[in-house]
């Protein structure tokens, strides 16, 4: 679809677009005004938004000192506490001992996390201090092998928490906004496969509480463009715990476009170009409900292994209330180098049971054949009892693999 295309590199991420001489370079000299760097590889390198604005070529996203402060966990969650937001108990790790003994002051189950990332990787849960010192390894090893940068963290594990993010939408001088929150707690290994909006089952005051919490973090940073405030949420207790700030759009903002009305990639357009903020909070209204699948090109049946190869079937649902945004049709390839993730398939009701049904009828309408993907899956998720109420937290889908052995 695009008016033209430019060749960067070879497939493999670090001799492509990992290359930022080479993304900026491709914008000269195309003319190209601005780049929008998506969100993954480089949206949240304050390197390449950098070498953007050094280059003359506007960023579409925050300032790499934004990308900084919020992409160093550790730093984020002191501009958390600044910002009088709650953060789950947690430590740096300076040495083994240190760790260990701060281990032992946590408690556990506890997380090992990356410092200098997020998504799952360099993310590892301590069930006994003895597993310490060799999960400490593994994660250092995986955080420097996905960031480049090898540091970890110790924060305390939340057995039955809720994971509730806000959009937010800042212009860059102190003028922030919030678009409602979305549950991303249908998830496994910490990678998310369900997302929705509004978050079921919150009390009014706790959703107030979240929206406020994360315009504080964001007006704190004086934060520019689109971003999203993640928490870790006890509903039963109503409290809730600052995450990870996450310096671009998200693969799930569809649901948070369906229920607004809204173009978040417009929007960030427009603040990148200094339009700023094009409507205040007073004029965001949310109507009705939206959910999305991810679906991916992996093997459920085998682990939820990767699933490279050539699509050679697909057909994707037409139906009232559904969107479907995707990059493949029939005899596109699904290479080995980038995420899974082939299409998201969301759904627009007026409540939830809605939703709910219709993405049912869109997962049962979709037929792809050339690679395993995780379309079965998905229907066994929105057919569970458990997610059809509505009350499921993190550990949702493990429990769901439980029932099915």
């Amino acid at each position: 679809m695009a008016d033209r295309t430019v060749c960067i590199g070879a497939a493999r991420p670090a001799d492509s677009y990992l290359k930022v001489e080479t993304m900026v370079h491709a914008a000269r000299a195309t003319q190209s005004d601005a780049i929008h760097p998506g969100y993954g590889f480089l949206s949240e390198r304050a390197a390449f938004a950098r070498l953007c604005e050094s280059s003359g070529v506007v960023f579409i996203g925050p300032t790499a000192e934004q990308i900084e402060a919020v992409g160093d966990k550790l730093r984020a969650r002191a501009e958390a506490e600044a910002a009088q937001v709650p953060v789950v108990p947690g430590c740096a790790v300076t040495c083994l001992d240190a760790a260990v003994a701060a281990a032992r002051t946590l408690g556990v189950p506890l997380l090992v996390k990356a410092v200098g990332g997020g998504g799952g990787r360099g993310m590892k849960r301590v069930d006994c201090l003895e597993q310490l010192p060799t999960t400490l390894e593994l994660a250092a090893a995986e955080a420097g092998a996905a960031f480049g940068d090898a540091r970890v963290y110790l924060e305390r594990y939340v057995a039955s928490g809720r994971h509730v993010e806000v959009q937010v939408l800042g212009d860059g001088q102190g003028r922030v906004i919030h678009l409602g929150e979305r549950d991303c707690s249908t998830q496994r290994r910490y990678q998310k496969l369900v997302e929705e909006t509004p978050a079921p089952g919150l009390s009014r005051a706790l959703r107030e509480a979240l929206h406020a919490a994360a315009v504080r973090f964001a007006k704190r940073l004086a934060y520019r463009g689109a971003g999203t405030v993640e928490f870790l949420v006890d509903k039963d207790r109503e409290e809730f715990y600052f995450l990870e700030m996450n310096a671009r759009i998200q693969v799930e903002h569809p649901v948070t476009e369906a229920v607004t009305g809204m173009d978040l990639v417009a929007e960030q357009i427009a603040i990148a170009s200094g339009a700023g903020l094009r409507m205040a909070q007073s004029d965001i209204r949310i109507q009705g409900w939206a959910i999305e699948c991810r679906i991916n090109a992996e093997d459920p049946a085998n682990d939820f292994r990767p699933s490279p190869g050539q699509v050679s079937e697909v057909s994707w649902p037409v139906q009232e209330g559904i969107r479907v945004d995707t990059h493949i049709a029939a005899g596109s390839r699904v290479p080995p180098y980038y995420d899974s993730l082939m299409a998201k398939i969301i759904a627009h009701a007026p409540d939830r049971n809605g939703a709910v049904t219709r993405l049912r009828q869109a997962i049962a309408a979709t037929h792809l054949t050339g690679v395993h993907s995780n379309l079965g899956f998905q229907a066994r998720v929105l057919a569970d009892a458990e997610f059809v109420a509505g009350g499921f937290d993190t550990g949702f889908v493990a429990r769901l693999l439980e029932r099915s052995v």
